[in-house]
């Protein structure tokens, strides 16, 4: 068993524990439920192109960051130019929680990712709930089916989707009405990161598409490369939450790429 497949699994049983706690009626009732949601796509057009993240901890690097708030970061992801903001809510593997975007929704004006393994309706009902503005679909997690089918329940609750790909397999899971589709230089299922590889994926999708790279920029180098080779955006966590003031390490890299 991957640790996506132990990430998943552990998922699925949380599902079925806050799915016996709140109901979908009770979810649509919640303050945020019914607010206009913010654009990532209109937002990364215009901006830096940077989908920040806050992320504690991961499976592969351990405790990141563990000693900052949500809100303190993103503030200041915000203030320097951020496109987006992407927030972990994974508990186990990740260190996150909903109460990482409620405390900061009221705060920033750009779009919140919520970031998580997404295998059930009920999660995007969840996600409308805390405040989200789009969600993250991981192809290795679901069929081409399911990633149409939460396509369609996610445009209906007014989120927007970023489809998560690693494989030439997976851009069979690619449908027209996916917003953004981000390319994976991490191997979920072995961690190693291939930047090449990600620009061979990102060369096979429709022209047309926002084209976001994820994960294992480590360097201004690997973000200028990725710049280069056509990519429209970039989402970064640990680049910036390694260090102990990732605030002041976003403000830097902002001015360096600027």
């Amino acid at each position: 068993m991957t640790i996506l497949d132990k990430i998943v699994k552990r998922k699925r049983e949380e599902i079925t524990v806050s799915k016996s706690k709140i109901c979908i009626e009770e979810l649509k009732d919640s303050q945020f439920f019914g607010r206009k949601t913010l654009s990532l796509k209109e937002s990364i057009k215009n901006k830096s192109g940077v989908i920040a993240e806050f992320k504690r901890q991961s499976p592969s690097k351990g405790i990141i960051n563990d000693q900052v708030s949500p809100l303190e970061v993103v503030s200041a992801y915000e203030k320097f130019g951020a496109s987006g903001i992407s927030i972990l809510t994974d508990k186990d593997f990740f260190g996150g929680s909903f109460e990482d975007i409620l405390s900061v929704r009221n705060h920033i004006n750009i779009p919140i990712l919520r970031k998580d393994f997404m295998v059930d309706e009920y999660q995007f009902y969840e996600a409308k709930s805390i405040g989200a503005d789009v969600i993250l679909l991981i192809a290795s997690c679901l069929s081409a089916n399911q990633v149409q089918e939460f396509t369609e329940l996610s445009h209906e609750l007014g989120l927007e989707v970023l489809l998560e790909i690693h494989t030439e397999e997976e851009l069979n899971h690619f449908n027209p009405k996916i917003d953004l589709v981000g390319i994976n230089n991490r191997n979920l299922k072995d961690f190693k990161v291939d930047l090449q590889h990600s620009v061979n994926l990102k060369n096979l999708l429709p022209k047309d598409v926002l084209s976001i790279a994820e994960s294992g920029i480590y360097t201004i180098e690997d973000f200028n490369y990725l710049k280069e080779k056509g990519f429209d955006g970039f989402l970064m966590g640990e680049y910036f939450m390694k260090n102990k003031n990732p605030a002041n390490t976003f403000e830097e890299f902002i001015k360096t790429i600027s």
